[in-house]
C-alpha cells in the first residue's frame, strides 16, 4: 500500500497530513505520533477498527484510508516522581510525627509531677496582652510588689517556647517558682515517714502566684499616654462591690467596701449544674457577724457584684472541699456545664449594667450578622462564580437569622449603589427588606467584609462610654468567649493530673473573608472553633463538639480554672 496522509485527533485538537507509511511496522508510526504529541510511548493508545494499534498489528487487517483520523488517548509529558519520602497517613503518625506535620504549638516535658505549672503556663499564653507585656519588662532595682526573678524566668521561658520545635523543657522556671513560692518545692510522703519525688500541686493555686508575681509588669498606654496602672490591674484584676445588709435588723445602715480580684468562684453544690448558677451562688452568702446595733451576733445577706470587669476574666470551679471526717480535701465530682460564649452582665453592678447594655445588645446583633453574611459567602463560593449581568438597582434582602431566646435578628444586604446615587438611609433599608423576602441572597451583592468592620467599629465605639474606654483593659462589652482551660483528672486534690486546654483562634490569627495575611503567615478560617490540648509534651487538636465531655460528672478531666476573654468591638 502506498504511504498514505491521514489526521490524528488528540485532546480535542486535530494534527492534519501526517504520513504512514504502509511499507515500514507500525511502531515507525506510533514513534511519529509520539513525537507529534508529546504522549510518551508506554501510555500512549492509538484507536483502531478493533482495539489498539501495536509495534506488531497486521496493516492490512487495520486497512487505513488516506484521510481518516486516528484517536490518540494518553497524557502528555514526564510522569510525576514518586515521593522522596514515603507517603504516612495521619493515623499512622505519633504525638511528635502530628504535631509536625499539622504545625501545632509546642509542648512541656513533666519534671516530676509539674503537669500542674504545664497546663497554667499553656493556657496562660491565650492572654495576648502578657506576651506584649513582658516583652517590654525591665526589671527594676527598687524594691516593689512582684517577683522579677520569677517574672524574668517566665518572660524567657515563653521566648523559648516561640524558638523550640521540640517539646521544651522549663526547668528554670521551675526553678525560680520554687524559689519564690517554696510550697511548690514540697516533697510527696511516701508511707508514714518516707518522701518520695516531687508532690503534686494545685493548678489554680499556680495559677494565682504567678500573676501575683507580675505585679510590676508595666501596663500598656492609651492614645499615647503612659499607663497608670501596672499590667495585673489592667488586664486581669476585677473590682467587687459587697453589700452587707442585717437580715435581723433591717433599720441597720448596710455596709459598702470595694475589693480588687483576680478571680471570680464557682460554688459547686448538690443542685449546681451551670457555672452561671454557681457563680450567682458564690456572690450571694448568708454570714453570721456581730451587729452593732443588736449587740449580738446575727446573720447577715451579703450580696457581690463587679463594678469593674477585666479583659480576660479567670472564673475559679470550686472542686475541691475540706472534708473533716477524712481530714483532707475532696474533689466534688459533679457535672457543671460552662458557656463558651459568657453575658457578664448579670454579675455586675446596676450602674455598671446600665453603660455597658447598648454595646452589649448591639454586639449580639453584629455577631449574629456576621455569621449570617458568612453563611451567604459559603454559598455563593461553591455555587460558583455568577454570569448574570450586575444589577445597578438597590435591593435589600432580609436574611433572618433566629436565636435561641430572642427574637431573630435581619440582616441587611445592599447591592452596589450606581455612581452619583445616594445610598439609602438606615430606616428606608429597614422599611424595604420584605421586598426581597423569598429571594436567594448573591454574594456578589455583599460589600467586602472589611466595609462592614470598620463601620460596624465605628457603631460600637459610639455606643461604649467614655469612662469605659478610658480604662484601659476593662470589658467594653460584658460579652466573654472561652479561650482557655485547665482541667483536673483523678479522684483527690494532692494527686492526679492536669491538662491545659487552649482555643486555636486565642494562639493563631484569623483571617476575615479568605484574605491572606501579609507576609504568608498562616492564619486561621474564621469558622475554625477547635482547640488544642496540651497534655505536657504531648499536643494535639481537639474539636470543640468534645469540650461539653470537660464539664465533670467523674474522675475523668474536669474544668478547675476557666478563662474568658473579652469580645473585642473591632
Amino acid at each position: 500500500m502506498p504511504t498514505l496522509n491521514v489526521k490524528i485527533k488528540h485532546a480535542g485538537k486535530v494534527y492534519d497530513d501526517l504520513p504512514l507509511n504502509t511499507d515500514a511496522p507500525p511502531a515507525f508510526f506510533r514513534q511519529a505520533v509520539s513525537e507529534k504529541t508529546s504522549v510518551p510511548l508506554d501510555r500512549m493508545k492509538i484507536m483502531v477498527k478493533g482495539g489498539v494499534l501495536k509495534d506488531d498489528s497486521d496493516w492490512n487487517k487495520v486497512a487505513p484510508k488516506d484521510g481518516q483520523t486516528f484517536m490518540v488517548i494518553g497524557a502528555p509529558g514526564d510522569l510525576p516522581k514518586p515521593p522522596s519520602k514515603p507517603i504516612v497517613f495521619l493515623e499512622d503518625m505519633d504525638d511528635s510525627e502530628l504535631a509536625q506535620a499539622l504545625a501545632l504549638p509546642v509542648g512541656m516535658n513533666n519534671l516530676g509531677n509539674t503537669c500542674y505549672m504545664n497546663a497554667t503556663l499553656q493556657v496562660m499564653r491565650a492572654v495576648p496582652e502578657l506576651q506584649s507585656a513582658l516583652g517590654t519588662y525591665t526589671p527594676s532595682s527598687s524594691t516593689g510588689d512582684g517577683n522579677s526573678a520569677l517574672t524574668r524566668a517566665l518572660r524567657d521561658m515563653y521566648a523559648g517556647l516561640r524558638t523550640t520545635a521540640g517539646a521544651f523543657t522549663p526547668m528554670g522556671f521551675l526553678s525560680a517558682l520554687r524559689q519564690a513560692v517554696p510550697q511548690f518545692g514540697e516533697l510527696a510522703r511516701v508511707g508514714k515517714s518516707g518522701t518520695g519525688g516531687y508532690a503534686q500541686q494545685d493548678a489554680e493555686e499556680c495559677w494565682t502566684q504567678i500573676f501575683n508575681a507580675l505585679k510590676a509588669v508595666p501596663g500598656n498606654e492609651q492614645d499615647g499616654i503612659a499607663a497608670r496602672k501596672k499590667f495585673i490591674d489592667q488586664y486581669m484584676m476585677g473590682e467587687m462591690r459587697r453589700e452587707m445588709r442585717c437580715d435581723e435588723a433591717p433599720e441597720e445602715e448596710p455596709t459598702v467596701s470595694f475589693e480588687s480580684i483576680l478571680k471570680i468562684e464557682c460554688n459547686i453544690g448538690k443542685d449546681t449544674n451551670f457555672m452561671h448558677s454557681g457563680i450567682l451562688d458564690a456572690l450571694n452568702q448568708k454570714i453570721e457577724k456581730t451587729s452593732s446595733s443588736l449587740g449580738r451576733t446575727a446573720v447577715y445577706t451579703q450580696r457581690s457584684r463587679l463594678s469593674r470587669i477585666p479583659a480576660n476574666l479567670t472564673v475559679h470551679m470550686v472542686r475541691f472541699a475540706w472534708k473533716r471526717d477524712i481530714g483532707k480535701k475532696a474533689k466534688i465530682m459533679r457535672k457543671v456545664k460552662f458557656p463558651l460564649e459568657f453575658d457578664a452582665l448579670d454579675l455586675c453592678t446596676d450602674e455598671l449594667k446600665q453603660k455597658l447594655l447598648p454595646v452589649n445588645a448591639r454586639l449580639k446583633e453584629i455577631v449574629r450578622e456576621r455569621a449570617e453574611r458568612r453563611k451567604v459567602r459559603k454559598r455563593t463560593k461553591s455555587a460558583g462564580p455568577s454570569r448574570t449581568e450586575p444589577n445597578t438597582d438597590v435591593e435589600m434582602v432580609d436574611a433572618r437569622a433566629p436565636t435561641a431566646g430572642g427574637p431573630s435578628s435581619p440582616v441587611l444586604i445592599q447591592a452596589p449603589v450606581p455612581a452619583g446615587a445616594e445610598p439609602l438611609t438606615a430606616d428606608a433599608a429597614a422599611a424595604s427588606s420584605d421586598k426581597g423576602k423569598g429571594k436567594g441572597v448573591s454574594g456578589a451583592a455583599l460589600e467586602p467584609e472589611n466595609v462592614y468592620r470598620a463601620r460596624e467599629l465605628a457603631e460600637l465605639q459610639a455606643l461604649v462610654p467614655a469612662d469605659v474606654h478610658e480604662d484601659v483593659g476593662a470589658s467594653e462589652t460584658g460579652l466573654y468567649e472561652l479561650v482557655g482551660i485547665v482541667t483536673h483528672k483523678g479522684a483527690a486534690a494532692d494527686s492526679g493530673h492536669y491538662i491545659g486546654f487552649v482555643k486555636k483562634s486565642a494562639l493563631q490569627p484569623v483571617k476575615i473573608d479568605d484574605e491572606d495575611l501579609e507576609g504568608g503567615t498562616a492564619a486561621l478560617d474564621e469558622d475554625d472553633e477547635d482547640w488544642y490540648k496540651f497534655d505536657d509534651e504531648k499536643v494535639s487538636v481537639f474539636p470543640k463538639d468534645k469540650l461539653d465531655t470537660l464539664g465533670g460528672g467523674g474522675e475523668d478531666a474536669s474544668a478547675y480554672v476557666l478563662l474568658y476573654r473579652s469580645k473585642p468591638i473591632a
